[in-house]
């Protein structure tokens, strides 16, 4: 077989939360855009989400026993050296049997182990750091593998500026198509075309503080005739929709989880939410202005880098975890009122945007197969 006919093979490794899987697939998604022949083979952790999130998204997967250190539990980490030694092994005998062309990391714990022996064996290999602050295992790999996908300027504090391409991180495309759908929003969500709306978005399981700080301000947002649409997670969803319907007031909409986000960022005005890497690259792709409570206890703190590499350049609103009881809605009710505050925001985040990340990682990735053979 030439090489112009030959079927390039890619393993994807990584996962654990939707930032890592949601990113995955997109490349996936792109290289099959790409070359429809290409072979595809995920490797995750046992357990976690990407077991059944891959399958889903019509992909192989292969699971590792594999997990991460716990800060707050010495006997939970007694298993540690076993899972690792063992999720090694299991690496190598997936890579011998696949043979593939390429190795790609996206984070996640099935990540480590599979580049570490992609390396060793001399398979060309990428990983693609999403935050601004890199986690452990991304730097101790960054000496083996060829190519770096960073999301953010100044990475080359950490990792070797000659493997460094900037690409921005992947994000789900039907989520950041909002051109043209404010009224299908309208409608979907009952509310009026004359009212600011905020979007509060905790994450697909919620955020504690977050709700808890709206819980104690839902009746100045009612006061200020805002409309609300809250995304709450599933533990916090019957008190939420309790009290919103206690307040007879019928522009505050909860939710457990947003189906369709793409028409929750079209009507939203002001956006608030964690400031995890996907969030904040789709808050730049759709030109949200927002308000940021990064998650405290996020490794490495790398929400709140997150977030400043956002406030350093006027793009966003940094609200500290500790202060969002006291801020978090008064802050959110000054900034809705100020035009020319979310037209500055808008500006300045829809600057930072990196729109076309999965396609150019893609062709990153092909790059690499080539310079294989």
């Amino acid at each position: 077989m030439s090489q112009l006919e030959r079927k390039y093979k890619v393993v994807i490794s990584g996962g654990g939360t939707g930032g890592h899987i949601f990113p995955a697939v997109a490349i996936a998604n792109a290289l099959k855009k790409m070359d429809s022949s290409i072979d595809i083979l995920f490797v995750g952790a046992k357990g976690k989400m990407e077991m059944e999130k891959i399958p889903a998204a019509g992909y192989k997967i292969e699971g590792l026993w594999i997990s991460g250190l716990q800060r707050n539990s010495f006997k939970s980490n007694l298993s540690f050296p076993f899972k690792l030694i063992s999720s090694l092994q299991q690496a190598g005998k997936i890579i011998k049997k696949f043979q593939p062309d390429v190795a790609v990391g996206v984070g996640g714990y099935a990540s480590g182990p599979l580049l570490y022996m992609a390396t060793r064996k001399n398979i060309p290999s990428l990983i693609q750091e999403q935050n601004s602050f890199p986690g452990i295992t991304n730097k101790l790999l960054a000496k083996k593998v060829k190519k770096i996908c960073v999301a953010y300027d100044g990475m080359e504090r950490f990792f070797p500026s000659d493997k460094i391409v900037k690409t921005g991180n992947p994000v789900r495309e039907d989520v950041v198509k909002i051109e043209g759908k404010k009224y299908e929003a309208i409608n979907y969500f009952g509310l009026e075309d004359n009212l600011k709306t905020i979007l509060v978005v905790g994450g697909s399981q919620g955020a504690r503080s977050i709700n808890l700080s709206m819980k104690a301000g839902l009746e100045k947002i009612k006061e200020s005739g805002c409309q609300l649409i809250w995304q709450t997670g599933k533990l916090f969803y019957q008190e939420a929709g309790a009290l919103a319907e206690s307040l007879n007031y019928n522009k505050i909409k909860v939710y457990d989880f947003i189906n369709r986000m793409d028409l929750a960022y079209a009507i939203s005005d002001l956006v608030v939410t964690r400031a995890g890497a996907s969030t904040v690259s789709e808050l730049c792709i759709v030109a949200k202005p927002s308000i940021l409570v990064p998650l405290p206890t996020a490794a490495e703190d790398h929400q709140t880098k997150n977030c400043m590499a956002l406030v350093n350049k006027n793009a966003g609103i940094l609200i500290k975890d500790n202060d969002a009881m006291t801020s978090l809605v008064s802050k959110a009710l000054e900034t809705i009122k100020d035009t020319e505050k979310l037209i500055s925001l808008s500006k300045n985040i829809s600057e930072l945007a990196l729109p076309d990340s999965a396609k150019i990682i893609a062709k990153e990735v092909l790059q690499l197969a080539k310079y294989k053979n």
